[in-house]
């Protein structure tokens, strides 16, 4: 058996785009929740396992497995330190551990686990193989390695109408180190490259209603994530006019109400050795 320590730092926080936990939630949780309930839903698995959720975040999936899945025992990993401190405090979390760590070299030992999962991560990982390498190798025989994570290539990102103007008005944000990760086809590479067998994906598609416009922008302008963080640090005349374009961009339903649907790829398999 391989020693569960592995020999690497993690990734440090200042190379992570989420150190922020509220500010995540603010960006991100009316995504998060109903994109893993469909995930969890999909993968279908007993009651009584041994999770390990890998990015975990701000536990958002984490209390989710918890919530909906009544494991054995629940781990939860992040690089950032600041996240998991948010994720701690969630009261869905109670039964789960966390502890920070690099989804490339995963601190624990061969088979520990029954089902690892990766939600919404992948493409912000430098060496998505190499993290699920790692996942296949910490999960038993016969146990599932599962991940979804927003179609950004094609436009199916929460934050593609920002995004989107922002490109128009040529405000650079960063990118994640592994943009095309997410895409269907490169999810299944990944799988059948770890020696995954029973492969499935499919998409999962979430539509989400903002109360008003100002809804969606204090979200949006969270100062999380690649474009949130560039938000943050534009000009205040480019930050108001970004707003005016979104606003043209986003008309209201007679309530006054902004919708719109995203899309994500998710991937499962099996380990078998």
């Amino acid at each position: 058996m391989r020693s569960m320590d592995r020999g690497k730092s993690p990734m440090p926080e200042e190379q992570n785009f989420f150190t922020d936990g509220a500010a995540y939630e603010r960006l991100m949780g009316r995504w998060s929740v109903p994109v893993g309930e469909v995930f969890l839903e999909w993968l279908a698995l007993p009651e009584g396992l041994r999770w390990l959720d890998v990015g975990c975040g701000n536990g958002a999936f984490t209390e989710l497995i918890v919530t909906r899945c009544a494991p054995a025992e629940v781990q939860g990993l992040d690089p950032s330190e600041a996240q998991i401190a948010y994720a701690r405090k969630r009261l869905g979390t109670r039964l789960a551990q966390f502890r920070q760590g690099d989804a490339q070299a995963l601190p624990f030992a061969d088979n520990a686990f029954d089902a690892a999962a990766m939600a919404l991560v992948i493409n912000f990982i430098p060496d998505p193989a190499k993290a699920i390498t790692e996942m296949a190798r910490v999960v038993r025989s016969g146990g599932w390695v599962g991940t979804y994570m927003w179609d950004v290539t094609n436009g199916g990102s929460p934050t593609e109408p920002t995004t989107a103007a922002m490109r128009s008005m040529g405000i650079a944000y960063a990118t994640a180190p592994s943009h095309s990760a997410s895409l269907q086809d490169n999810m299944r590479a990944l799988w059948e490259h770890a020696g995954l067998t029973s492969i499935d994906t499919r998409v999962i598609r979430i539509p989400i209603t903002y109360s008003n416009f100002d809804d969606f922008w204090e979200a949006h302008s969270a100062p999380v994530g690649p474009a949130g963080q560039a938000i943050r640090d534009i000009a205040p005349s480019a930050k108001e006019q970004l707003r005016d374009l979104l606003r043209e961009r986003l008309p209201p339903d007679p309530q006054g109400r902004i919708s719109y649907s995203a899309q994500a790829n998710a991937v499962k398999g099996r380990v078998s050795r």
